[in-house]
């Protein structure tokens, strides 16, 4: 019971880090306003905390490595929990954008090391499903926390958002203390292992797609709300109830992926929601501009929003499992890679009016992923990597013994 609990507050952790990284996203037009920049500035604040964030996690992974998981992921959100609170009283951009690098470089730590801790407590068959359901706080922060924030920061202004965002944060770090066993450590990590992850093609080309099916997702989301007030000549509920509704189908997509990739496989189960990602794009290039068309867009890219990152750290964790650690952490870096890629481009289109080219070039990056996996399709399933300190010491193979193979050199 105790085990699920954990699991289940480690998700609403990951609740409150996604709505830390994405809640410009839903208050983009109230922080423009309050804080007296335009809405690519306000946009900003989400491709600079990608820059922090990609560089933060690989690094704080390796530094943390040989910390107790509950004071770690507990201490990353209280760090959460002060910052938002602090930038609720911010006076101007400036102070928003420095409290919100110096959080996010903590933050950083939070989502990979969920990932990483959940594998620690379950059962190696159960870690694909408890790494999914971890991450379904994503999908959660997505169909109840934006609209939520888009609701409080229209009603009550911008700093209401933070608040309430910093509150959360604060008593999630209280159940995830009292739930998560003590003294829980993971792999020791040294620079020798992210060395090896870089040698290793497989690994390499997972995390590549990582970056690609991001960066396609974040040039449009990003600026959804601006996008929808200008296609659609949406009002403030309208967006609320888009985000909802991708959020809705975002948790969807995630119980589905975890109910049904122990059966399928996690490369099949990764195919099909990249799929329904794609295609959600590309009705929205396609027909954004009718209500209809940008609803059935935001459904089908909904359901592989989250689904799809799940499937990956899953796949990370499958391919290697004593990597971890450094894999989720620099799948991590990849997400907010291409979180900066992504509305770094869409910002700049955004600005010029290139509104259909947005599109556009968030389905070209999403067809580029697709097509990697379907280069790199593993015929194969691949047990173990070992880690660099196990590779110089291989023991003798036991014919009653489990056979434990690491990735073919290439």
């Amino acid at each position: 019971m105790k085990s699920f609990l954990a699991r289940f507050f480690l998700m609403l952790g990951n609740i409150v880090i996604g709505l830390a990284v994405l809640e410009p996203a839903g208050m983009l037009r109230e922080l423009a306003g309050g804080l007296h920049v335009g809405i690519r500035d306000a946009g900003m604040l989400v491709t600079w905390g990608a820059v922090v964030l990609c560089i933060g996690s690989p690094l704080m992974a390796w530094l943390t490595t040989r910390m107790d998981r509950r004071l770690l992921l507990v201490g990353t959100l209280i760090v959460v929990a002060v910052a938002q609170g602090a930038s609720a009283l911010a006076p101007n951009y400036a102070t928003v954008l420095a409290l919100r690098l110096a959080m996010l470089a903590i933050a950083a730590i939070y989502t990979p090391q969920a990932a990483a801790t959940v594998g620690l407590i379950v059962r190696d068959a159960e870690r694909p499903s408890a790494i999914a359901f971890v991450f379904l706080g994503w999908s959660l922060a997505v169909a109840g926390g934006l609209p939520l924030v888009t609701f409080l920061t229209t009603h009550f202004g911008w700093r209401a958002g933070f608040v309430m965002l910093g509150a959360a944060s604060a008593v999630i770090a209280a159940l995830v203390f009292a739930t998560l066993p003590h003294g829980l450590t993971g792999k020791p990590l040294s620079l020798a292992s992210f060395v090896t992850i870089a040698r290793n093609r497989r690994l390499v080309t997972i995390l590549t797609v990582t970056m690609l099916q991001i960066a396609g997702q974040l040039t449009v989301f990003v600026y959804l709300a601006p996008l929808l007030r200008r296609l659609l000549g949406a009002d403030s509920l309208t967006i609320e109830g888009f985000f909802a509704l991708f959020g809705v189908a975002a948790l969807i997509g995630n119980v589905i992926a975890t109910a049904v990739v122990t059966s399928l496989g996690t490369e099949v189960t990764l195919a099909l929601f990249l799929a329904a990602t794609s295609l959600g794009l590309a009705v929205w290039t396609g027909g954004a501009s009718a209500f209809t068309a940008a609803a059935v867009a935001i459904i089908f890219w909904g359901l592989g929003f989250a689904a799809t990152n799940s499937m990956q750290q899953a796949r990370l964790a499958e391919t290697a499992p004593d990597l971890a650690s450094a894999s989720i952490a620099l799948n991590t870096s990849l997400v907010y890679v291409g979180q900066a890629i992504g509305s770094g481009i869409g910002g700049a289109l955004f600005a010029r009016g290139a509104f259909t080219a947005m599109g556009f070039v968030g389905v070209a990056f999403m067809l580029a992923a697709c097509g990697l996996l379907a280069a790199t399709w593993q015929r194969e399933r691949t047990l173990i990597v070992a880690s660099p300190r196990r590779r110089s010491a291989p023991r003798p193979a036991a014919a009653s013994a489990p056979r434990r193979c690491g990735i073919p050199r290439r």
